[in-house]
């Protein structure tokens, strides 16, 4: 046969105090039941009330207050020369660098040679053109001489032969009158008289047209001249420019070509920086682009160090959503400073005293400016607002708000422009 656990079987009995310890169990959880009931009957009303519930962790909220609005732009900016010329090759040749990149050059110094012998060849070419035309010239200026003094030659001629007709019709006048001649030689006088004057008077004129003539000709052969002297002068200018002299002191940046390379005519050698003249490129949001204007103050920051410069250009073109600036030091600079070397630069726009202003947030876009929602006993109440002046920071709240409300900046798409939402913890 199978044992069984009968022999362990022993018979209980029930305690008298069991049914009253039931009894005040079940008060218990009743009490347990109406606190919590307590407890989250508000927040369920609220919940029914507005419709919706969001935590309020995964909200940003920042509190209205009342301060000065400052309308700034920082970004980093990259040092540029506001001077940086670049040398070019004055015709083809071969270069022959006298620096490297990096040098210190003062201005007029030599620092690159174009050796260009097919210029320098026309440049000998031209002056020997030169030469034979100043020959020609001073030739043409004695031929001149020569034939006016041969053309007074006859007009003075001319005179004498009239002089004497002259003197010849006094002597025969004379004659005739003491009855030594008669008429008819006095006649013939006369008529070589007038022919003597019409002679001279011919003369004249020839000279006169024969020296306007010669100063035409040498005239004409004195521009020619002048014309060749033009281009050697030219000429000579481009061979002395073969020889690169720097612009301005500063500098030797970036070598464009090799030592003893071959080059095109007008192709870049390298490139002069003036230290002197710093600048600093921002890099500016098309959506600042508007508020921008020459001449703002500005603040740069190297280090630990901070100096005062001011906006000294804005370009008109839009590349990738920005606008490159120029900040120029309008006190000092920084020693040391490199090209391309980055900057934290501050613009200044403008400063708003006394206002109502709120950390920026996406809110400013998800209720166009027009809306926000202010936190209030648990709930998130709609509201409408006015936005002023924004910054990078803060934005000004103009009306719709008193100062220590609390809003929310964070996005309120998925508030779906409810009048009230419940916030829970």
């Amino acid at each position: 046969m199978i044992r069984d656990t009968s022999a362990q079987d022993r018979p209980m009995t029930q305690p008298a105090t069991a049914p009253a310890r039931r009894h005040w169990k079940f008060i218990a959880i009743a009490a347990g039941v109406l606190l919590l009931g307590g407890w989250v009957a508000p927040g369920m009303l609220r919940t029914l009330g507005s419709g919706a519930s969001f935590s309020l962790e995964r909200l940003r909220v920042a509190e209205v207050k009342r301060g000065n609005l400052v309308r700034d732009i920082s970004a980093q900016g990259r040092v540029v020369a506001a001077v940086s010329p670049t040398l070019y090759a004055q015709a083809a040749g071969t270069v022959t660098l006298a620096v490297q990149a990096g040098d210190k050059v003062e201005k007029g110094q030599i620092i690159a040679e174009v050796v260009s012998p097919e210029l320098t060849n026309r440049l000998a070419q031209e002056q020997a053109s030169l030469q034979s035309l100043e020959l020609e010239t001073e030739r043409a200026s004695i031929t001149n001489r020569k034939q006016q003094l041969a053309t007074q030659k006859a007009v003075d001629q001319a005179q004498i032969d009239r002089q004497t007709a002259a003197r010849e019709v006094e002597r025969t006048e004379k004659a005739f009158t003491l009855g030594a001649l008669p008429k008819l030689d006095v006649m013939r006088a006369t008529d070589a008289l007038q022919k003597a004057e019409v002679t001279l008077a011919h003369a004249n004129k020839d000279a006169q047209l024969e020296r306007e003539s010669l100063d035409f000709e040498l005239k004409s052969k004195r521009l020619t001249r002048d014309r060749q002297r033009l281009l050697v002068a030219d000429l000579q200018r481009q061979v002395d420019e073969l020889k690169l002299r720097a612009p301005v002191s500063g500098q030797i940046g970036q070598l464009l070509v090799q030592q003893k390379a071959n080059v095109a005519a007008n192709a870049p050698l390298m490139t002069v920086i003036d230290l002197t003249a710093l600048e600093v490129e921002v890099p500016v949001s098309e959506t600042f682009a508007r508020d921008l204007a020459i001449g703002m103050p500005a603040e740069i920051v190297n280090g630990a160090d901070r100096y005062v410069g001011e906006l000294s250009a804005v370009s008109p073109e839009v590349v990738n959503g920005q606008v490159n600036a120029r900040v120029r030091f309008t006190d000092k600079k920084p020693d040391g400073l490199r090209q391309n070397q980055r900057l934290s630069t501050r613009i200044l726009i403008d400063e708003h005293p006394n206002v109502l202003m709120v950390e920026r947030g996406p809110f400013v876009d998800s209720g166009a400016g027009r809306v926000a929602y202010v936190v209030r006993d648990g709930m998130a109440e709609r509201l409408a607002i006015e936005v002023g002046a924004t910054s990078l920071n803060a934005v000004e709240l103009v009306s719709g708000v008193k100062e220590g409300d609390r809003l929310i900046i964070s996005g309120t798409d998925d508030f779906k422009g409810a009048e009230r939402v419940a916030l829970s913890r």
